[in-house]
This record gives structure tokens, sequence and C-alpha cells, in this order.
């Protein structure tokens, strides 16, 4: 079985790299970088293999605009927690898994879109994209996925994927936020955002249904790029809309912290219960 080092380990003239992904950024430009594919799928298929290679061997392949890569992603997205590669990254943030976001950053790249279109594989990544749509209510994407979103928002039932799973979403965020474990509000304005472009009427309203159960400063900020898309009357409205939310979560926060100081007893206080 072919290994890492072997497969993205070397350049495409055999010289050593110190980063796997120089050589896959290589291979756009190389069409050598086909004699590396049926390794790579073997890799990325082998369970005696580490975790994190077989991830590594995915983004390549997806990066590169292979078939193997798009149906990879749709099977480990039916059951993300049991993907071979789930967990074999974290977020140092959020402290949770951060696999889907890197093969999201692979599938957005526009390197990996004209790879698609010269290799006729168009479709399947429009299904993966699609496979990673439906799970973004519970799966963490460390703002990547919009991009891939975004350059296949046209294709028909994207922009229905991405409202039935910002509706989903918008239930998670109604009930515990706890079990949540990351930004999932900020995460599901960025969706609305990628398919502003195309139907921005939906991707305002679905923005807003997201901020009205989970109004927040980071979640605004990425909101306002939808302001900036619409034109006419539904920009304004929208962009008032945010100013609304804006102040309104702006008083909350401030009563909350007058009520927190009037809690906290002054030093003459104590000095007095002593």
């Amino acid at each position: 079985m072919a290994r890492i080092d072997t497969l993205l380990g070397v350049d495409f003239d055999g010289r050593a790299v110190d980063d796997p992904y120089d050589v896959v950024d290589e291979g756009l430009d190389d069409p050598r970088h086909r004699e590396r594919v049926p390794g790579l799928v073997a890799l990325m298929h082998d369970s005696a293999a580490s975790d994190h290679d077989r991830l590594t061997a995915c983004i390549a392949l997806l990066t590169w605009g292979e078939a193997a890569g798009h149906e990879a992603v749709v099977a480990g997205a039916a059951d993300p927690k049991k993907a071979a590669w789930y967990d074999s990254c974290i977020d140092r943030k959020f402290s949770v898994d951060n696999t889907f976001g890197h093969i999201a950053r692979a599938m957005a790249s526009y390197g990996s879109s004209g790879m698609c279109e010269e290799k006729g594989t168009q479709a399947g990544r429009v299904e993966a994209v699609r496979a990673l749509i439906r799970i973004a209510d519970t799966e963490y994407f460390d703002e990547q996925l919009e991009w891939a979103v975004a350059s296949c928002a046209e294709e028909p039932g994207v922009v229905d994927d991405v409202e039935d799973v910002i509706q989903r979403g918008v239930l998670r965020l109604s009930g515990d936020t706890r079990v949540i474990g990351f930004d999932l509000a900020t995460q599901l304005v960025d969706l609305a955002c990628a398919v502003s472009d195309a139907d921005p009427r939906r991707a305002m309203r679905l923005a807003a249904e997201v901020l009205f159960v989970a109004p927040s400063d980071r979640a605004l900020k990425h909101a306002e790029a939808i302001a900036s898309r619409a034109d006419g009357p539904d920009e304004e409205l929208f962009a008032g809309h945010l100013r609304s939310v804006g102040a309104a979560l702006h008083s909350f926060v401030k009563i909350r912290q007058n009520a927190s100081a009037a809690r906290t007893p002054t030093a003459t206080d104590r000095t007095a219960t002593a």
C-alpha cells in the first residue's frame, strides 16, 4: 500500500517536500498528478492508515477534482461522526472536529472547481457540497463552507438545501445551546450569505430567522454581507433590520452588565457586613 510520504512527500520531479499540500497545489498545473490518483484513492480507503493521512488523501483528490473524493465526502457526510477522518483535526477555539472545514476549503478553491470542469466531475462536486450543507446544523465548518456553497448556489436544489438546514439549525438554537459546541448562528448566517446572489430575498429572510433566535455581534457582522449585495428597497429594509437587532442586542448587554454590577458588593458593602 502506498504511503503518504511517497504520494505527497515528493514533487512531480522526485524532489522531497516538507509540506504535502505543496504537491497538492502543484498538481493543479501539472497533469502528472493523475499518476498519484490511484494510490491516493487506495490510501483514502485504507483502514490501516492513519486518520490524518486518509483525510490528506481525500483533500488532495478533492482539490484535483476527482470523483473518488466527491464520493467519499458524500459517504462521510451520511454519518459524519463515523467518517474515517473524524476528529483527526480539532479546532483550537471550540475544541470540536474541524475535518469537514478542511474538506469544504478544498472544495471551495477556484482550482478545484476548474479541475472538475476539466474532468467532467462538476455534478459530483455539487452533490458533495449539498451533502455538506445538510450537516451544517450539527458539524463545524470553520467559515469554509460558505465559499463552496456560493460556487454552486445556482445549481438546482442548493438553495433549498440551505433553507432546510438553516431551519433545522434555528430549532437547535431555540433549545439548549450549550450542547452545540460552536458558533452555529454565525455558520448559518454564512450559509444565507452564500446564496444571497442566487436568491437575495430568501437569503435575507433566512438570516433574519437566525438572528431572531440567536443574535450576536459576530452573526450580525457576517449578515452585513447580504445587505451589501442586495439592491433597492430590500437592501434598505434588511440593513435597517440589522441595525435594530444590533441596537436591541447592545441594550440587552448593557442591562445585564448593570444588573451584574448591582449584584456585586462594593468594598463599602463588604466592610459594613463585616
